[in-house]
């Protein structure tokens, strides 16, 4: 399957963790919108693009499976991919390194579908502007 790749790397924050100094479970997924933002920016496709095409794209399916914990001050590395897909939706998986530890804390996945934002009704192909800008990428090969 075809996939383009980003990493970020992050270093956990006081405010993400709970009471055993350990990254709360919920702001994993922080972690997967900021590889998201991150990849969206590399590739010329962001939010507010797809805003000003006249869409949305929730996400409509979500995965996750925890690993290995990360500790408050450790320092993280979020490898988001973004994978090809036939279907008219946007499929994006994850992975959370722990950089402290070199272990694997974190994979998920996310699914978004296009909706037109007007209307709020949901798109059954991509959008021609998606198509187009999907024309022009470099895939990498999983």
């Amino acid at each position: 399957m075809r996939y383009i790749e980003c990493r970020i790397n992050i270093r956990v924050r006081f405010s993400e963790s709970d009471a055993m100094g350990v990254v709360w479970h919920g702001n994993y997924l922080k972690y997967f919108e900021e590889g998201r933002e991150y990849l969206g920016k590399q590739l010329g496709m962001t939010y507010q693009d797809i805003y000003k095409q006249g869409f949305v794209a929730p996400i409509v399916k979500l995965n996750v499976n925890y690993k290995t914990p990360i500790r408050f001050g450790e320092e993280m590395e979020v490898i988001t991919r973004f994978m090809e897909t036939k279907a008219a939706k946007v499929v994006y998986n994850y992975e959370v390194w722990n950089l402290t530890t070199g272990k694997l804390s974190c994979k998920g996945s996310t699914e978004q579908v296009f909706l037109n934002e007007k209307e709020r009704t949901l798109e059954l192909f991509m959008p021609s502007f998606f198509t187009d800008w999907l024309k022009n990428l470099k895939w990498s090969v999983e």
